[in-house]
């Protein structure tokens, strides 16, 4: 499973891999990509920084700042290593690609991967709901089950059924003549996030 931390540092580099930011404006840009159903701290992010910094993936500049103040502040960039990781893990097509964590982040960075690499995820990850779907059906409970346990079942049940359509339909717009094209059509609207199955509850960030 991908751990929540390491889905942050890919965040990270993605947005650094566009340019350097300081930690400010990198924490409103990653709470706009991660939606507001997880907003970042910074007890969170500037652990994940100086992890990234340790393994060079990373490097900090300190700048003057413009105000009247004068006083510096920390600009991050991306090194030569953090860009060639952050190019092998948005290219992962393995299982950790299709998690929750790991589809989403990767899934927000679809832009800078090509078409067969879109589509091996996204086939994956369809599969690995299904198969979370099946389970989720044949471990029903039975009739005269508790009212709010089966109705909890039954969201469940609907919102992987919705994103299994959802991946459906983006699987077929990939396939189209126009998959490549920036300027085809957008891609159908995302679901809600899918509810993680009880086996695969996220982990905390350090």
């Amino acid at each position: 499973m991908v751990s929540k931390g390491a889905t942050l540092e890919l965040a990270v580099l993605g947005l650094l891999h566009d340019s350097p930011l300081h930690g400010y404006e990198l924490r409103k840009r990653l709470n706009l990509l991660l939606g507001w159903t997880r907003l970042l701290s910074y007890g969170s992010l500037y652990p994940a920084l100086k992890r990234m910094l340790r393994a060079g993936l990373v490097t900090e500049v300190a700048t003057a700042s413009a105000g009247v103040s004068r006083r510096q502040r920390i600009v991050y960039r991306l090194t030569p290593a953090g860009a060639e990781y952050f190019g092998a893990q948005i290219t992962d097509v393995g299982p950790s690609a299709w998690e929750d964590e790991g589809f989403n982040m990767r899934f927000a960075f679809f832009s800078r991967t090509d078409s067969d690499v879109r589509l091996r995820i996204l086939e994956g990850r369809r599969s690995r709901l299904q198969e979370r779907l099946d389970r989720a059906r044949t471990s029903r409970g039975p009739a005269g089950s508790d009212r709010y346990v089966t109705e909890l079942q039954r969201h469940a049940i609907e919102s992987v059924e919705r994103e299994v359509r959802w991946l459906t339909d983006l699987i077929a717009a990939e396939r189209s003549p126009h998959g490549d094209d920036p300027q085809a059509p957008p891609a159908p609207a995302a679901p809600p996030p899918t509810p993680p199955a009880e086996a695969d509850q996220p982990e905390h960030l350090p």
